[in-house]
């Protein structure tokens, strides 16, 4: 893990932003030592491995695809999901959230750059979505999520999250910014952009704990 550089993020972050620190593929002593450096909340992208490292001093999110057949494993131990990107999807965290009687804050996944591999609403289906979300007593719908355009210049990010951050602030005018309040957008190679264009949520794995050891 890079404490230097982690450090020197936390130094210049705002107080206003929160930082993911995304510890998919690391190990739980990597997480400890993330902690004792200042990290407070943790992603993961796969299930399994939120089940492995589950710890409750922590703070957990669920950023990664979420399968149906997996919300009943994730919604007793996240914090939050940033991954809802269908209805079937929200029916079925409602359901089980429902059965332990937990309110789960979510967050909207926007596919901004309309990629083919990638998961999320795009951004014209957005505020219908949001509003069926909303119908759904166990869920609390807090703001938006996406990922940046991979392999894309530095234009097009900044096309990107601008066309996100202006969504955000559509979605604030009518749900009020105390109801949509996070927009949780940048990751390693691209969060100075990102805080540019308004995110108030970043999530860093790489430029934090090193390249990813897959052989875990």
């Amino acid at each position: 893990m890079d404490k230097k550089k982690l450090q020197e993020i936390q130094k210049h972050l705002p107080d206003h932003v929160t930082l993911i620190a995304v510890s998919k593929t690391h190990t739980k002593e990597e997480i400890d030592e993330a902690y004792a450096c200042g990290c407070r909340v943790f992603g993961e992208n796969k299930v399994q491995e939120l089940k492995e490292k589950y710890d409750d001093r922590y703070q957990w999110h669920m950023i990664g695809h979420l399968q149906r057949n997996k919300v009943k494993d994730v919604v007793p131990l996240a914090d939050m999901i940033q991954s809802l990107d269908s209805l079937r999807l929200a029916e079925e965290i409602e359901k089980q959230c429902a059965k332990i009687d937990k309110i789960m804050p979510v967050l909207i996944e926007v596919n901004i750059s309309r990629e083919a591999n990638k998961t999320g609403v795009y951004m014209e289906e957005c505020p219908a979505f949001v509003k069926q979300c909303m119908q759904y007593k166990h869920l609390d719908v807090q703001g938006l999520m996406c990922v940046g355009p991979l392999d894309a210049d530095r234009d097009r990010i900044e096309e990107c999250f601008e066309r996100m951050n202006i969504l955000f602030h559509k979605l604030q005018s009518e749900y009020g910014s105390e109801q949509i309040r996070y927009l949780s957008m940048g990751m390693s190679d691209d969060y100075p952009i990102a805080l540019k264009h308004g995110s108030n949520m970043i999530r860093l794995g790489t430029v934090i704990f090193g390249k990813r050891n897959y052989s875990i």
